[in-house]
């Protein structure tokens, strides 16, 4: 067997490497050591020379999960990529490509829960009773939106196969390339 002579050359912590997953994770149904798997979907190069094709599989797992809370607490999700195995290379390189994700906040959705109630109680309190029984429908809508609000789930961070996201490396990577020839 000939070995093939080659050079490293250093991928830059902080190279952006875009990468579509091969495997759906979700902060409702994912847990920590999952494994993930994604592909380059971008041919990486440095000076005119490709380090990485895109195909290149990437391997890693759920890092953290936080389910969304019904009172407070955002969901939120952690993936680590710790390989990339390039075709034609025997063994994968180590790699640290990490993400963390927030589901969004609701605010304003739960104020609209809680409002739109409110309102809606006091125009037939109104209706009803005069003055006074437009405070009590008031009062009595809002509490019903809020018992909607405190028994309702924020959102989930979810994240199903075929997303792409776009990652950098948290650290430089040695990748050894053939030599031209000549």
């Amino acid at each position: 067997m000939r070995r093939m002579s080659g050079a490293t050359i250093t991928l830059p912590a902080n190279t952006a490497l875009s990468v579509r997953l091969d495997t759906s994770v979700n902060s409702a149904t994912s847990n920590v050591e999952d494994p993930i798997e994604g592909t380059l979907t971008d041919a990486i190069a440095v000076d005119g020379v490709t380090l990485l094709p895109a195909g290149s599989r990437l391997k890693g797992d759920v890092t953290s999960v936080e389910p969304a809370g019904k009172v407070k607490g955002r969901a939120s999700l952690g993936l680590r990529f710790r390989t990339i195995t390039v075709k034609g290379h025997e063994a994968p390189y180590a790699i640290v490509l990490t993400l963390n994700r927030i589901a969004p906040a609701t605010k304003g959705e739960d104020a609209a829960k809680i409002g739109i109630p409110a309102a809606g109680g006091a125009i037939i309190g109104g209706i009803l009773g005069g003055k006074k029984g437009a405070i009590i429908g008031g009062a009595i809508g809002g509490g019903a939106g809020t018992a909607v609000v405190l028994s309702t789930a924020g959102k989930e961070v979810q994240l199903p196969d075929g997303t792409v996201l776009t990652l950098t490396l948290d650290q430089s990577v040695d990748i050894r390339v053939p030599l031209a020839k000549r």
